[in-house]
């Protein structure tokens, strides 16, 4: 029997191999976008936690190390599917769990579930748009990669950039795992244990938003709302001080270009 007989392999290049690098990536959307559609997502809410809050604190009075597992696996899979409510989850670990133990599975599970959707993404279309770019396209992609450490530790030190956006970005422009772990963890330590901590003192916020809440439906009102706006956990005192530090961070590609630029002027 000839070569030409034999039946194709599913090769790197065969359609059979490129779909079963996208069924990941596949169910990653479908799931994402199924959670969202039905609003599932809606029910991770400070009024959630408020009303199950004494009952949630009780289990984690007896099964402590349970809760924290459940924690973070929440947050990995939330990350993971690239479902917007990581800061709410944070400040929710801060609160159950103090600002030391939440802010740290915040970050183990945050860096987690950005790792698992950066192979996913990486492996499923990163390399091939990578190849297929058009010229300018191809230069940013290029230009990201040579920073890609300052570049990524900005992104990730400014909180007003979508999570799940900066874990795709870098997969869609071929930076290494190894870099994209290091900025992740590095990134998100400052802002993760400040809003851990801020949830930690949330607890008098809590109770006085459960008697509220419970006088009011005393007074028999139809309209009672356990109400947390975010705004109260991430004051501008914050976020410009994590502004300030992202800034910081973009100082080395800011040397390393007037460095490049000295050293063309002189090479002319």
């Amino acid at each position: 029997m000839t070569a030409e007989n034999d039946p194709p392999t599913a090769g790197a290049g065969s359609p059979k191999f490129a779909m079963r690098r996208l069924c990941p990536l596949a169910v990653v959307v479908a799931v994402s976008g199924a959670v969202i559609a039905t609003g599932w997502h809606r029910e991770l809410s400070f009024e959630t936690l408020a009303r199950h809050h004494d009952a949630l604190c009780e289990f984690i009075a007896m099964h402590e190390a349970a809760a924290v597992g459940a924690y973070f696996v929440l947050y990995v899979a939330v990350i993971a599917l690239s479902i917007p409510v990581g800061v709410f989850l944070t400040l929710v670990g801060g609160v159950l769990f103090g600002g030391v133990v939440g802010g740290a599975v915040a970050v183990v599970g945050a860096t987690g579930g950005a790792i698992l959707i950066f192979l996913i993404a990486k492996s499923a279309v990163g390399e091939h748009l990578v190849r297929r770019a058009g010229p300018w396209a191809g230069k940013l992609a290029r230009g990201f990669l040579a920073d890609a450490f300052s570049y990524l530790l900005f992104l990730r030190l400014v909180p007003v950039f979508p999570f799940w956006l900066i874990n795709l970005v870098p997969a869609l422009c071929g930076v290494r795992l190894a870099t994209f772990v290091a900025a992740t963890v590095v990134g998100i330590i400052p802002a993760t244990f400040a809003i851990a901590f801020v949830g930690a003192g949330l607890d008098s916020v809590i109770v006085a938003q459960q008697a509220a809440y419970r006088a009011c439906l005393s007074a028999g009102r139809t309209d009672c709302r356990l109400e947390f706006h975010m705004h109260a956990a991430l004051t501008p005192q914050l976020l410009t001080a994590l502004v300030a530090l992202g800034l910081l961070a973009l100082v080395p590609v800011a040397v390393k270009r007037i460095r490049n630029q000295k050293s063309a002027i002189r090479d002319q």
